[in-house]
């Protein structure tokens, strides 16, 4: 199937309503800034074993009952034992909130026992929301080198505006709904970087197969055949990832559904970017160089 869509034409509607989402986002974070997690917050860390067999589902429930629905709850292998040990992460807790959620536990879920109780400081939050960003600068510049070793650096600038808008727009939405951010979500927004620039290098490489080939055409027109060529392939290739994800949501249990929320949301604006912001972003760059209208540029290498 080969569509004959028109994208290029209509690139100021398609900024336009991605500089709309990213004012939304902006306000968001101004006005109501980040959900952190316990990750970033800090917290108490208690090792927790249980003399009974029990689910990560009674835990929980047991810590709803103290208002510590957003606790993370891992469970440890217990090897030749009848119990159940359990890795339970909370927001802060005094030392009388401790012991009145380890009774409650105890009332609900039979004997417990506290094996280690540790503080997870704001400090060490701090170092998180760090190391995040570094990674985050990192991988943009990166990929701004390679792309721009590998094809030119009009096509790697407008792939990182492109990346940004994505990741951008992904915490503008966790902002927006205050959904709570920790770990799992900067490993999200790592995971979008990689496959929104996938999506992007697929219709670039196809752009600049096309510069070569196809010399007397306009570069909108070439950018536009460039798209609808590969346009099956971006929509069945996000299509079947996010059935696997959607799945993951819906049926992966509590601790992966801002995971894969996170996941979801990214890699639908990466799918919308790489054919809606990249492609004209890449023409408006030559627009802007080359000072006229319908301009082409040269072939970018081919290696």
């Amino acid at each position: 199937m080969r569509y004959n869509l028109d994208i290029i034409k209509h690139s100021k509607i398609w900024l336009v309503i991605s500089g709309f989402m990213a004012l939304i986002a902006l306000v968001s974070l101004l006005v109501r800034g980040l959900n952190y997690g316990i990750d970033f917050m800090g917290g108490t860390i208690m090792d927790v074993k249980f003399d009974k067999v029990v689910t990560t589902g009674q835990v929980r429930d047991a810590l709803k009952n103290k208002g510590l629905d957003d606790a993370v709850i891992r469970e440890t292998e217990l090897v030749g034992t009848g119990g159940s040990e359990f890795i339970i992460t909370t927001r802060p807790l005094t030392e009388e909130q401790r012991r009145d959620v380890v009774s409650e536990m105890e009332k609900a879920l039979g004997k417990t026992a506290v094996l280690s109780v540790d503080n997870v400081t704001p400090v060490v939050g701090a170092e998180l929301k760090k190391d995040a960003l570094l990674g985050i600068v990192l991988a943009t510049l990166g990929m701004l080198i390679y792309i721009t070793i590998r094809f030119e650096w009009r096509f790697g600038l407008a792939a990182v505006i492109a990346l940004l808008h994505d990741v951008f727009l992904t915490v503008g939405f966790f902002s927006l709904l205050q959904i709570p951010v920790d770990t799992a979500f900067i490993a999200a927004i790592l995971t979008v970087f990689g496959y929104s620039i996938n999506d992007t290098i697929v219709v670039f490489d196809r752009v600049r197969e096309n510069l070569a080939a196809r010399k007397k055409d306009s570069l909108e027109s070439l950018v536009n055949t460039s798209i609808n060529e590969v346009l099956v392939r971006s929509i069945n290739t996000v299509v079947t990832t996010l059935l696997a994800i959607i799945a993951v949501y819906l049926f992966g249990g509590k601790t992966l559904k801002d995971l894969a929320l996170a996941l979801t949301v990214g890699i639908a604006f990466g799918a919308y970017s790489s054919i809606f912001v990249a492609s004209p972003v890449y023409v408006l760059i030559n627009r802007m160089r080359l000072g006229k209208k319908g301009a082409r540029t040269a072939a970018p290498r081919t290696a």
